[in-house]
């Protein structure tokens, strides 16, 4: 108890992390904390893929 929670392993890969995201950001909508989903979103943001016009990744 003393060591606390363990600390769950990072996410696989992208797309485990924004269902991760995702997850919270929706938990967060449920409760109503408006600023918890707003700072989710700018995550979610974040981790999404960029694509350029001319490349394919």
């Amino acid at each position: 108890m003393a060591r606390g929670r363990a600390e769950p392993p990072p996410p696989a890969s992208r797309a485990d992390l924004l269902v991760t995201l995702l997850r919270k950001r929706a938990a967060a909508h449920n409760a109503g904390a408006d600023d918890l989903e707003l700072l989710l979103r700018n995550q979610i943001r974040w981790a999404l893929p960029i694509q350029r016009e001319g490349t394919e990744d």
